[in-house]
């Protein structure tokens, strides 16, 4: 009992010490009818990792949209500087991605199949974190999906984000 209650001290103590973000991304919300919720998780002053949610709520028969209709996008960004308000940062990430493509259909009306995949990407981005906790970051970048041929060949990767770190 005494190790448990230790361990469990220990691994309370390295999550509050560490600084952590709870971000959205207000581009997909208020241009595309979409919803990415973001964590990140500070390793150091010049790594993160994190993970964004994304739901899409778009109808398939908007002209602009995502293919994807959710997402799940596991990243490592590494800062370029340590820069306590403003910085670069590169990002490697991986998406679990599932959706609906078109199917275009000769004399007949267009269908949609649903696919699941995986894309291994890169992006890049700015981030302004001010002294009380508000953060601001744009980054674009894609990836490839990897594991089914009806899935599309390219998954963006674009977002502007507003959260807060504590």
């Amino acid at each position: 009992m005494k190790k448990l209650f230790v361990a469990i001290a220990f691994l309370t103590t390295a999550i509050t010490q560490a600084q952590q973000e709870i971000k959205v991304d207000l581009f997909d919300a208020l241009v595309l009818k979409s919803v990415e919720i973001t964590y990140e998780r500070y390793l150091d002053e010049q790594s993160s990792v994190g993970i964004s949610g994304f739901l899409n709520f778009e109808k398939n028969s908007a002209d602009f949209k995502y293919n994807e209709k959710r997402a799940i996008t596991p990243f490592f960004r590494h800062y370029f500087s340590t820069d306590r308000n403003w910085n670069f940062f590169g990002e490697g990430f991986f998406s679990f991605n599932f959706g609906e493509k078109e199917i275009e259909m000769i004399g007949g009306p267009n269908t949609y199949e649903d696919y699941t995949d995986g894309a291994l990407g890169i992006a890049i981005g700015i981030k302004y974190v001010s002294d009380g906790g508000l953060t601001i970051d744009i980054y674009g970048g894609a990836g490839r999906n990897l594991f089914s041929e009806n899935s599309p060949i390219v998954v963006p990767r674009l977002g502007v984000n507003i959260g807060w770190r504590f």
